[in-house]
């Protein structure tokens, strides 16, 4: 650490003790200490934050106090983290623009950009103003707030005259925090957007998907890493459709109406190396200065040699860097070729043609195998790159610069940044997405049957309401959702309550049945689907595997948003279900699981992820 970061470790620790002796309340040394380690964590001092947030939840005794302060702490050592993983591109020209309409000015199709609110996007907010909707398009990717206000990233197709209901584009690419700006790169198989909820050093951070052609769906998204990423504001990144420039924009040293939008060289296998954490060095990357600067960032800067230890992920990192540029080089080769055998084909005879039809084919084949190959080849460098930095390891960019360096084309190419117009608002017919089933137990002004009457594996309670002749109404429901019913005969109609795995449960919304009008309402019980004794059950459920739960409480009306659903669908596939206790208290319970290492896990998970409340129960 240099004599400057703990400076400033000291200075910090030193405010935490004067915060403690002159009688500060936890909440006032609580914001004092995460505004101090947030100052700290944008001047790209990670390791002193780290230590002035550490130190001061060390001293604090309230949970909550204590999670607002290891949420800012993990930024930090994030940021930490990926100092140990930086590359250092070249800078073409870096631009300083409005908020409000930066984004006018990228290589894009004209009028592309239309004015929020739109018919996907409801909300003009903070960097968000505007939604890419090409002239033309026929699929669209945009980002779009929830019922919560938080951000998601949605996909829609024109079908004949409409655009289909909005889905969502996958568990990977949700957080519980915003995503936004999602950029396609041209050839379709990578997805650029940012978020402030996924991995990174805090603010926005630029990420990339891959498509997964094999599960037909985006694989998870790695971090674009330090300088693309940094403590501040990162978003809308794109390559240029000529191949050369990779743009992007940051609030990072502006004002808050405006922003840097810069333009790099196109690197598609970047040199990574790791850089000291506080140093001067480290702002001056930050900084992304152009060449025509003073304060120009020298690429071929000494960087720090690490501990000189090569690891088996170093070995690997290195033989695909290998992999990957050789499978570049023979797609290159083998392209030019079938574009030369193409023209000759176009120019020959139809015998002639006949001849040469096989090997055109043949080579056209052995391409696209390359090219699948190499995608291949570009996610497993993604997930060890993601591997090295998650272990705290470097690479030494020396061992890798022969096979991997990119091509430098200087600052004599220029560039100009070229405004584009602003579309208008277009006339969209989007149709609504059907609200997914809620199959919580609940009283509700108007009673509903269940969508799908299958009844879950394993041990299942429910509410035995009433038997008739004739299918019932949803009047006589009188409330109750959901509702099942089943056909024991042809002239019987039996109808259920509720799905609840416990006893426990069950019981205590047995007696809210039967005040809502069934007061013959009784407790039956099922395994696998089948109806067993509900004493059996009892017997069962006491010494089954399976013997932890999680509870949460939710703060005001006891409700969960689509996106907090969302979110625990992301992190557990366990079953939820809703309860309310004799106090009108409603808490949801997620499970069951196997032993309490998994249940405990799974809860930490959800504490970080916007559910501070969560927390494991053991079954009894």
């Amino acid at each position: 650490m240099s004599k400057k970061a703990k400076n400033i470790v000291v200075s910090a620790l030193l405010t935490v003790i004067f915060l403690a002796l002159n009688g500060l309340s936890a909440p006032a040394q609580e914001k004092s200490a995460i505004e101090k380690g947030d100052s700290l964590r944008r001047a790209y001092c990670f390791k002193a934050a780290l230590d002035t947030l550490e130190a001061a939840k060390s001293a604090a005794s309230d949970s909550l106090e204590i999670q607002r302060i290891e949420e800012a702490a993990m930024l930090a050592r994030n940021g930490l983290n990926m100092l140990g993983f930086c590359n250092r591109p070249v800078v073409v020209a870096r631009e300083k623009f409005a908020r409000k309409d930066f984004f006018l000015y990228y290589p894009v199709q004209d009028k592309s950009w239309r004015p929020v609110p739109n018919a996907l996007d409801s909300l003009s907010d903070g960097i968000v103003s505007a939604t890419f909707i090409p002239e033309g398009a026929s699929s669209l990717l945009y980002s779009a707030p929830d019922s919560d206000g938080i951000r998601n990233l949605y996909k829609t197709q024109f079908a004949d005259t409409v655009w289909t209901a909005p889905e969502l584009l996958g568990e990977h690419l949700t957080s519980s925090g915003n995503e936004i700006f999602p950029m396609l790169s041209h050839d379709g198989q990578s997805l650029y957007f940012a978020s402030d909820g996924l991995y990174g050093m805090g603010g926005y951070d630029l990420y990339v998907s891959r498509w997964n052609s094999e599960l037909q769906e985006w694989d998870t998204p790695s971090n674009l890493g330090f300088p693309y990423s940094s403590p501040y504001d990162d978003f809308l990144f794109v390559n240029s459709p000529d191949g050369k420039y990779s743009i992007f924009a940051s609030n990072r040293d502006c004002g808050a109406d405006s922003v840097y939008v810069y333009v790099l060289e196109y690197d598609s296998m970047p040199v990574r190396f790791s850089i000291e954490d506080g140093s001067d060095d480290i702002r001056t990357l930050a900084s992304l200065l152009p060449p025509a600067d003073a304060a120009r960032v020298d690429n071929r800067a000494a960087v720090s040699d690490g501990d000189g230890a090569e690891s088996e992920l170093q070995k690997q990192y290195v033989s695909r860097v290998l992999e990957v540029r050789r499978l570049r080089d023979s797609i290159c080769t083998r392209g030019v070729r079938v574009d030369a055998l193409r023209d000759v084909y176009a120019a020959a005879t139809a015998g002639k043609k006949e001849e040469m039809a096989g090997s055109l084919i043949e080579l056209e084949e052995s391409l696209v195998s390359l090219e699948d190959s190499l995608n291949t080849a570009v996610k497993l460098l993604g997930k060890l790159e993601m591997e090295i930095i998650m272990s705290g390891q470097v690479i030494d960019p020396d061992k890798v610069k022969a096979v991997a360096d990119s091509e430098v084309r200087g600052a004599d190419n220029g560039y100009a940044f070229s405004a584009r117009r602003m579309g208008s608002v277009p006339e969209m017919n989007v149709l609504s997405p059907i609200p997914a089933f809620d199959y919580s137990f609940m009283i509700l002004p108007e009673g509903r049957f269940a969508e799908d009457n299958t009844i879950p594996d394993g041990i299942v309670y429910q509410i035995q309401l009433f038997s008739t002749t004739k299918p019932a109404t949803v009047a006589s429901l009188k409330g109750l959702s959901p509702v099942f019913w089943r056909q024991p005969s042809a002239q019987k109609y039996t109808y259920y309550a509720g799905l609840f795995r416990t006893y426990k449960d069950v019981l205590s919304n047995l007696n809210k049945v039967k005040k809502a009008g069934f007061r013959s309402a009784f407790i039956v019980a099922f395994k696998d689907g089948k109806l067993i004794n509900v004493s059996t059950a009892r017997k069962e459920e006491s010494v089954k595997t399976a013997s932890y739960n999680i509870r949460i409480k939710v703060e005001g009306d006891g409700s969960l948003s689509d996106n907090a659903r969302t979110v625990l669908r992301s992190i557990t596939g366990k079953e939820l279900a809703r309860n309310v206790d004799a106090d009108g208290v409603i808490t949801y319970v997620l499970g069951p699981f196997k032993d309490k290492k998994e249940a405990t896990t799974t809860a930490s998970a959800l504490r970080t992820n916007g559910f501070p409340n969560a927390a494991v129960e053991e079954i009894k």
